[in-house]
């Protein structure tokens, strides 16, 4: 696991007199993209841990899956994963983004979304784009939870 140096943040909206470390890890495994465009996978600031966008790419660029359905359950293992890192579950995931290429099979995405979350049910969106970052990934999966 690669820890990224902490950055202090500032706690103005909180009210708390003091500071707290801001934590950035890469993916476990990264994908292809992280360190060449500059991002991590979880960041942490105060109560929050965000985890990126995450799709069903390997570290040698393989992508898993050919169905959304498929994509999405492989992200979401990864977003678990990623959120354990963090110290936290999917009981304190608040929100989720769900990117998708076809909207038309956004059952297939909600219903490994509902495999994961439907007993904590965070917010969800889901949107069409018009691609992603790779011709072969159907779906993208963000998720914000809160600790406080």
């Amino acid at each position: 696991m690669t820890v990224r140096q902490p950055d202090d943040c500032s706690q103005a909206h909180s009210g708390e007199a003091g500071r707290r470390a801001r934590l950035r890890l890469e993916g476990d495994p990264p994908s292809p993209y992280e360190e060449r465009y500059g991002f991590s996978r979880v960041v942490t600031a105060g109560p929050f841990v965000m985890v990126g966008g995450t799709t069903s790419i390997t570290p040698d660029g393989m992508i898993i899956g050919a169905t959304p359905y498929e994509q999405a359950v492989e992200i979401l293992g990864k977003l678990v994963h990623e959120l354990g890192r963090a110290g936290v579950s999917v009981a304190d995931v608040v929100s989720t983004r769900v990117y998708v290429t076809d909207i038309s099979r956004g059952d297939e995405v909600a219903r490994a979304h509902g495999d994961v979350f439907a007993e904590h049910r965070p917010l969800m969106t889901m949107v069409e784009v018009s691609a992603l970052i790779d011709p072969r990934m159907l779906v993208e999966i963000e998720a914000v939870a809160y600790t406080g």
